[in-house]
């Protein structure tokens, strides 16, 4: 049986997680151009907190383990030998350390720019990389999410010309789309099933029974890359269209002054409705994967009219809670212009540090256009990583005295923007002044004076 040998090139929120599960199995090459994150994790750190430190360390190596023999590190318990490759991770920013690898797995970020349009760098950069140790008999798997064709239409071109090799005569691909929920620590990457496919039926059967290996919830082999591709895009859209629905009903609500939650929570009670809440839609897939689809689209005659009115939908949502609070402290008699406000919550879900494509930015940016002094609490968001892409202030802890606030931080409206745990016991009170609102975009808080 032949000895796979696995590069993940990538390693964020979905490369690590599963490098770190294809170690427990095979000798495993983590990629990534940043070499802090390299360094980061060789010191058995995650800073993304999806892989704890302990089950890091558990399988990372010291020296890269496609050599024969390694010595593994202290802490790893399989020994190696000139027949018997060491299995465990390897982190690193050198090409050549990837260059005996027999399988690629393509982990990078699949971004939209400014106009909301697929931006494929990440996946071409990515590809000129495998591209360049690329050899015959090697297997590339795509598990970045895009539009149906891009591995075989955008991605494939480039790895021939970079490498010199004829696609599926020389080498094969498969597409295997990722389904990591940042910061769920109960559906992890290998107890989620695992759609797969390959660029032949062979090397379908091959991706197929590589992830069957590792994933313990099963797998799904498609037909097709092109089906697997689709079978991913459209899982986010779905979500997206159903959680604008129930966006559009908190607005239709709040002009008719009935409590949205309650009305989804009467609602509910029948077996077969779907138990979709308003919000924010941030993040790296729901926020963003609609629009690869819509584009793809576009491109062959077709407007989408669902997918992008959904999106407009709940991109309109950080404006809408900030006029609620507004109405709110309006009805209250205080003061707007110059207002100090607290948002609870940065990052795009609960209890992850995750703050890609965070709507709360939108929630920001429209209360300061009213001319609000505003407060960022977020005890999971990296404030350096928030000034670098959003250029604004966040605190992961207020200043105290004896635990309690301190005068400087009493507010005159608080809006709970993300469930984080650390906010369920937090006596809100302490942080307002007397007549302050709270407005609870989640709609879980006990005290609440309006929520979505």
């Amino acid at each position: 049986m032949k000895q796979y040998k696995i590069a993940v090139i990538g390693l964020g929120y979905v490369g690590l997680p599963l490098a770190r599960l294809f170690a427990t199995k095979y000798p495993t090459v983590g990629f990534d151009i940043n070499q802090s994150r390299i360094a980061e994790l060789n010191s058995g750190t995650d800073s993304t907190l999806e892989v704890e430190d302990d089950v890091l360390k558990a399988v990372l190596v010291k020296e890269n383990p496609f050599s024969h023999p390694v010595s593994p590190s202290p802490h790893h318990l399989i020994t190696s030998s000139p027949h018997n490759p060491v299995i465990g991770l390897y982190c690193s920013a050198n090409l050549e350390d990837i260059k005996e690898a027999n399988i690629f797995v393509v982990t990078v970020p699949t971004p939209v720019d400014k106009n909301n349009r697929p931006d494929l760098t990440p996946l071409y950069k990515a590809s000129e990389t495998v591209g360049k140790v690329l050899k015959k008999g090697d297997i590339v798997i795509y598990e970045s999410t895009v539009y149906p064709g891009v591995t075989e239409e955008e991605c494939i071109p480039v790895l021939e010309k970079v490498s010199g090799l004829k696609f599926n005569v020389d080498f094969f691909a498969g597409y295997s789309p990722e389904r990591i929920n940042p910061g769920d620590k109960e559906h992890t990457v290998e107890k989620i099933l695992k759609v797969t496919s390959g660029s032949t039926p062979e090397i379908g059967v091959i991706v197929d029974d590589l992830y069957k290996s590792v994933i313990t919830a099963g797998t799904h082999l498609a037909p097709t890359i092109k089906v697997a591709e689709a079978s991913k895009v459209i899982e986010n859209s779905q979500r997206d269209i159903n959680i604008a629905f129930v966006n559009e009903l908190a607005k239709i609500f709040s002009l008719m002054n009935i409590d949205t939650h309650a009305v989804l929570e009467a609602a509910g009670t029948k077996w077969n409705f779907l138990p979709f809440k308003p919000g924010l839609v941030g993040g790296h897939c729901i926020g963003v994967d609609p629009f690869y689809l819509a584009q793809k689209a576009q491109e062959i005659g077709y407007y989408s009219e669902l997918i992008l009115t959904a999106r407009r939908m709940n991109d309109s949502m950080g404006a809408f809670v900030a006029s609620q609070v507004v109405k709110l402290m309006i009805d209250k008699d205080i003061k707007i212009k110059k207002s100090k406000v607290l948002l609870l919550g940065f990052a795009f879900k609960e209890n992850c540090p995750d703050i890609r494509n965070t709507k709360v930015i939108d929630v920001v940016n429209s209360l300061k256009e009213y001319g609000m002094e505003i407060t960022i609490l977020d005890p999971w968001a990296n404030p350096a990583e928030v000034m670098h892409e959003y250029g604004i202030t966040t605190h992961q802890s207020l200043p105290t005295d004896n635990q309690q606030p301190t005068t400087d931080n009493q507010f005159d409206a608080l809006v709970l923007t993300v469930a984080h745990k650390e906010f369920m016991d937090l006596d809100l009170n302490a942080f307002l002044k007397d007549g302050g609102v709270v407005y609870d975009v989640k709609g879980i808080l006990n005290r609440t004076d309006g929520r979505l």
